[in-house]
This record gives C-alpha cells, structure tokens and sequence, in this order.
C-alpha cells in the first residue's frame, strides 16, 4: 500500500512538471514588463534600442470625418531581441497596429496609426505611448493637426 502512495504522488509530480511545448520556444509579453530583460548586455549597446525615423507627425489641415493614416518606422540598433508588448493611444479616435514578435538586431519593422476626426474640431494632439523592453521602457509618439468643421454644419 505504501508503494502504491508513493508511485502515485510520483507520477502526480512528473504530471505536473511535464514539458509539453513540443521544443517550441515561445515568446510572451510580460518579458516587457521586467527591466531586468533590457539588461541582457552588461553594457547599454548590447541591449535593444528602439530607433524611430521620427516621432512627431503633423498632418496639417483636414475636414472634420477625415480619417488619417500614418507609419511610425523603427529600427532595433541594439544588440538584443525587441519586444513591443503595449501601444496604446491617449484618445479612441485613434487606433494602432503594430509587430506582436521579437524584432531582431538590425531589423525594421512599423507602427501603422489611423486618427480619425469624427467629432473633432480645433487643435488636435494625440499621444501614442509604445511599450518596450529597452531602457527607458517608453517611448511617445505624437499626432498634430488641426479638424477644420466645414462651412455648412
């Protein structure tokens, strides 16, 4: 009897502990979260760094209802894998679409922006807030323009 408890927790245990990913290596998002990730390299060159052409876009003049796209293009100039775990806008009239893997030292990659004006008039100033596992762990991005109400309304 004695046996048979401890064949039982045994295999309970081996259950429990079992790897069942089949060999795949899979990434989460939550390895953002940790800083100690962006630390990989001992030296700040050898870890990700995100690089983007620019930061501000100033989409001029538009009508209210117009929609306008934009691409936010970014390099990894670090030495180690980058992750985006989070972009997130500061208003719901803009939405986001950017990389879900890692972005490899060297490589490129985009986040594609839509504003859309339904409603909006004056100044516009809108905040994309990209989430990464660089250090600083944030960078803005910036919307700006002005929602012309036409004439007639």
């Amino acid at each position: 009897m004695k046996k048979v408890k401890v064949l039982l927790i045994l295999l309970i245990a081996v259950s429990l502990f079992a790897c069942n990913n089949n060999g795949e290596r899979k990434v989460t998002t939550g390895i953002v979260k940790n800083t100690k990730t962006a630390k990989k390299g001992k030296k700040p060159y050898e870890r990700p760094q995100i690089m983007f052409k620019e930061t501000t876009y100033n989409f001029g003049k538009i009508i209210q209802g117009e929609k306008i796209e934009h691409t936010f293009y970014f390099t990894n100039a670090g030495r180690a894998d980058l992750m985006l775990s989070k972009v997130s806008t500061s208003c719901g009239c803009t939405a986001t679409n950017y990389p879900h893997y890692p972005i490899k030292p060297g490589d490129s990659a985009k986040i594609d922006v839509v504003f859309d004006s339904h409603n909006k008039k004056g100044v516009q100033n809108k905040t994309i807030t990209v989430l990464t596992n660089t250090q600083p762990n944030h960078t803005m991005l910036f919307l700006k323009g002005m929602v012309v109400v036409p004439e007639n309304k």
